[in-house]
């Protein structure tokens, strides 16, 4: 199998296997994803829809966040781990939105990413699956994917994007990463893997 009948090939075990892509993070609009998406870093998104539930009861939006005290945000998200940098982000970034967008969730990469605690994968995540923008967030398990699936030598997660990029259909991205971390969670772990198994790993 070469290359492109290799890509060929995953993305039709991918769409056979998960035509529906649900996000995985409980949200109601782009402010409750954009906070879900930064209290998922290290953190599973199991936990964080556990946690979430009793901190968008007190604040679902910016305005009511800058209400609670960092404290008091640290308190409720500790569950989530790295939480005194977490709960200073999510302040910082509702003081932001209201101050600078009209208490909205910005629709660019360059805003966005401008916010505190929102990097390049978060900012990918909000622009796909809350706007609709074509993106490929990629985190480590899709890089880690990338990588055993011969589809990038990226030493970096950086790397592994602008290479899936380059290899699948701008109009398949949004839906192609979820697909990738469903197959990843259900089929391809990163412990305990049986290659012989793996619907795509014993193929290609």
């Amino acid at each position: 199998m070469n290359k492109k009948e290799r890509v060929a090939f995953i993305a039709d075990t991918l769409e056979w296997l998960f035509p529906e892509t649900p996000v995985p993070l409980d949200h109601s609009d782009a402010y409750t994803l954009l906070i879900a998406v930064l209290l998922s870093a290290q953190c599973t998104d199991e936990r964080v829809n556990q946690i979430t539930p009793a901190l968008f009861a007190r604040a679902n939006n910016p305005y009511d966040m800058v209400k609670l005290s960092i404290e008091e945000i640290r308190e409720i998200i500790k569950p989530c781990g790295l939480s005194p940098a977490k709960s200073k982000a999510i302040w910082g970034l509702s003081d932001i939105l209201i101050n600078q967008h009209k208490g909205e969730v910005p629709e660019s990469f360059e805003e966005l990413e401008a916010l505190p605690g929102v990097g390049h994968k978060t900012a990918s995540v909000v622009m796909s699956q809350a706007f609709g923008h074509p993106a490929f967030p990629v985190d480590t398990h899709i890089h880690r994917l990338a990588q055993r699936w011969k589809l990038t030598n990226g030493k970096n997660v950086e790397q592994t994007e602008k290479d899936l990029k380059r290899l699948f259909p701008k109009e398949t991205w949004n839906k192609l990463h979820l697909q990738i971390i469903f197959f990843g969670r259900k089929y391809c772990p990163a412990r305990g893997h049986k290659e012989e198994e793996c619907p795509i790993c014993g193929q290609i």
